[in-house]
């Protein structure tokens, strides 16, 4: 409606006000009328009668006139009070559905560049694009074998990848190559474990599966007695040294799981003085019935990622039968140890420049060896420890094991380990799918996924892969049918994931200067669907409100006709789904290393994946996980993907929370108090950020009541605020910086979850 009453505004036979419209044609009507008088009175009358009937005459037509006139008047007046009154209640009634729409979360306006698509039209349409079955099959394809990086089924899936995305005929597609340095198993020399007597001699080997190994391990052998440490977590070995337990030299034995990554246990060890690291799946943690969907007892893991939960078991179980002991492990599965992400040894720079600068390393390469074991080994071990009991929550499900820490062995036994690793440099392939933004095209909203496993890796990278091949697929069908994005979507398939994120952290450094000034957003769509019931939501503070806006727009998966938000919220409440980022994240090294805002989204159950990282980890058994349901579930997922994204590409304004982070830095204080006698002790003070987070506090609502308050629509104004709201994922304090990360803190101990790499502050943006 204000559009024609532009037009009518614009028209050059209506006045601009009422008043003057009815006076215009008053005037019009009565010149009319005199001109017509004035003719017949010059013709002048013939006779006296004659000249008395003409003045009868043109009074009758006077008046009729002026009655037609009057008629006008009357109608125009009538006309135009009834469209002022119900325009307005048509007006009104559309500005309360787009408030409501608003509260709902995204306004209905229209994209841009002349489709006239609405946000709630965009939508149904991307519903309407994703497939089940596109993604179940790609799930398929990608896990039928192993394809690590550099091996010909790696290759051969990456020349996949590019042939889909080339098929898609998006705006730009095209791949980066780099050659990174990764570990792999000695060929000919097998990493071994051994048993010896109280005189040094092997008295028995224990077999081991050739290709288990760590990647990024140091190598070499060590001898020394056993120490259990449960998960390997700071309070674990605070306990122990409460307990008088020392590791120094020890093989220190730990669970999968507690929160803390394979990285973070074998560092802990080796800060603790262990000689070696030895790390198993209890039945505890991870179901190992066969029957039951459960992994093998003689199945080695090397890295589960349930980093927000600490499974405790203090009640017993009947033992069932004991193992063979002498059956050989069944299944080959890798897990890297280099606390920091990228290549190793080239850290802060990209390997495609390695040329450039000096050879240097990583400081967060492991200094002891490593080795992932199974329950059975673990069970043959610890069964022959003595020492003082552990305390009841480090209790685990090993058949015939008593829970003790060591570190003595029966019979003056001790244990050496060897192992045999080999640095290669590796050729990978980073693939690259864009569409470009129409109105702020150098803006960019990032989606990747993991593309190599050393397993199938249905879960490690076959889920991400599908996905992500479908929403390029579903995102591009939705440009050809009118979609404008007004920022550019980059769709990214990354190799190397499996030794560190080596791939994208690579790129990272490439292309940092860049990057942290214009990507919006990272989306990681690695181990994507581990199950249909619980989502979790590892994500940066700026990007939980577009999250919460997104989950009230989906359905569940699992529980058809509720929305994710209103199925958690049945489950306890919605803000369980927002946990930090951790450090093996694919979307870590984004936010740690880039600044740029990132998000994990997964779907898993209360019930543990047990093959992830394993050589069972099938396409096959993930849809047996899932009751079937695995297409359906990863479209749930790349629904709720694409709603995020969707967002980020359709709004004028960014629709990021920049004040967020003044309750995440209070939050941050509040660990950092805990350990304020530690820091006084070292000359720090936590003083300083309290002082940035009140700055930051008020610099951040400042800019809010700007934006609130300014034409939002005005391209150059809506560029000036993006721009500003992409530089705030990290806070500067008078050349002071504080890093956005997750400080993982236990009760005895501080952890900083970060890479310990000798970089400097990438993630610092320029304001």
């Amino acid at each position: 409606m204000d559009a024609i009453r532009t037009r009518l505004r614009q028209s050059p036979s209506v006045g601009v006000a009422e008043d003057e419209e009815v006076g215009g044609a008053q005037r019009v009507e009565m010149r009319f009328v005199t001109s017509e008088a004035e003719e017949e009175a010059e013709a002048g009358p013939s006779s006296d009668i004659t000249a008395l009937v003409l003045r009868h005459h043109h009074g009758y037509r006077r008046a009729g006139v002026l009655l037609c006139v009057c008629g006008v008047v009357v109608f125009t007046t009538a006309f135009l009070l009834a469209y002022a009154v119900f325009g307005g209640r048509y007006h009104c009634s559309q500005v309360g559905e787009q408030d409501e729409e608003q509260q709902g979360g995204g306004a209905q306006q229209p994209a841009e560049g002349g489709a006239g698509l609405y946000l709630g039209e965009l939508r149904v349409m991307m519903r309407r694009l994703l497939h089940d079955e596109d993604i179940y099959n790609t799930v398929s394809r990608v896990s039928r074998a192993s394809h690590p990086p550099g091996s010909s089924e790696g290759t051969s899936l990456a020349t996949e990848v590019l042939r889909r995305f080339r098929q898609l005929r998006m705006d730009h597609t095209w791949t980066e190559s780099l050659y990174a340095t990764l570990q792999f198993p000695h060929r000919s020399q097998r990493s071994s474990l051994w048993l010896l007597d109280s005189a040094g001699l092997i008295s028995e080997q224990i077999p081991l599966n050739p290709s288990d190994f760590c990647p990024y391990s140091a190598t070499g052998s060590t001898t020394g007695g056993v120490v259990y440490a449960n998960y390997g977590r700071p309070e674990d070995f605070n306990w122990l040294k409460s307990a008088g337990v020392s590791v120094v030299g020890c093989v220190v034995v730990m669970r999968v799981g507690g929160g803390v990554s394979f990285a973070e246990k074998v560092w802990l060890a080796e800060r603790s003085g262990a000689g070696g690291a030895l790390i198993y799946p209890d039945p505890a943690d991870l179901p190992q019935d066969p029957r039951r969907l459960g992994l093998n007892t003689h199945t080695a893991v090397s890295e589960h990622v349930t980093h927000t939960h600490t499974h405790t078991h203090t009640h017993t179980h009947t033992r069932p039968a004991a193992p063979d002991q002498s059956a050989p492990p069944l299944c080959v599965v890798q897990s890297q140890v280099h606390l920091g992400s990228g290549d190793p040894f080239t850290p802060g720079f990209p390997s495609f420049n390695h040329t450039q600068f000096p050879p240097i390393q990583s400081s967060g390469l492991p200094l002891i060896p490593a080795l992932p074991i199974s329950a059975t080994v673990a069970a043959k071990l610890l069964s022959q420890l003595s020492g003082p009991s552990c305390p009841p929550s480090w209790r685990g499900r090993l058949p015939y094991v008593r829970c003790v820490v060591g570190p003595e062995f029966s019979s003056g036994r001790r244990v050496k380990m060897s192992v045999h690793n080999v640095m290669t440099p590796v050729l990978l392939n980073n693939i690259f799918s864009s569409l470009e933004g129409r109105v702020e095209p150098d803006q960019y909203i990032i989606l990747g996924a993991q593309r190599d496993s050393l397993g199938p890796g249905a879960v490690k990278s076959g889920v991400g892969t599908a996905i992500l091949l479908e929403l390029a697929r579903t995102f591009t069908v939705m440009v050809k049918k009118g979609f404008s994005p007004r920022r550019s979507l980059l769709f990214v398939s990354w190799d190397a994931g499996e030794f560190g994120n080596v791939g994208a952290t690579e790129w990272l450094e490439g292309y940092l200067s860049m990057l942290h000034l214009k990507a919006v957003a990272y989306f990681s769509l690695d181990q994507a669907v581990m199950g249909d019931d619980v989502l979790s939501a590892y994500i940066s503070p700026l990007l939980v409100d577009l999250l919460d806006a997104a989950i009230r727009q989906v359905e569940h998966p699992k529980h058809a006709g509720q929305t994710i938000y209103s199925q958690a919220e049945r489950e306890g409440g919605s803000w369980r789904i927002v946990k930090p980022l951790y450090l093996n994240s694919g979307a870590y090294s984004f936010t740690a290393f880039a600044g740029v805002p990132a998000v994990e989204l997964r779907f898993s159950e209360e019930r543990a994946y047990p093959f992830i990282n394993t050589p069972l980890d099938s396409a096959s058994r993930l849809q047996e996980v899932l009751a079937g349901r695995l297409g359906v579930t990863g479209r749930s997922l790349g629904e709720l993907v694409g709603e995020m994204v969707l967002r980020l590409a359709h709004d004028h304004i960014l629709p990021l929370r920049i004040t967020s982070y003044a309750q995440t830095v209070l939050q941050f204080s509040a660990q950092l108090n805990r350990h304020s006698a530690e820091l006084q002790s070292r000359g720090l003070s936590p003083q300083w950020v309290f002082s940035a987070r009140g700055d930051y506090s008020r610099a951040a609502e400042t800019l809010q009541r700007a934006i609130d308050y300014s034409d939002l629509h005005d391209p150059t104004t809506a560029r000036f605020y993006n721009t500003r709201i992409i530089r705030v994922q990290v806070l500067h304090h008078q050349g002071g910086i504080l890093l956005p990360v997750s400080v993982r803190v236990g009760r005895g101990d501080a952890v900083p979850s970060c890479d310990p790499r000798p970089w400097r502050p990438h993630s610092e943006r320029a304001h």
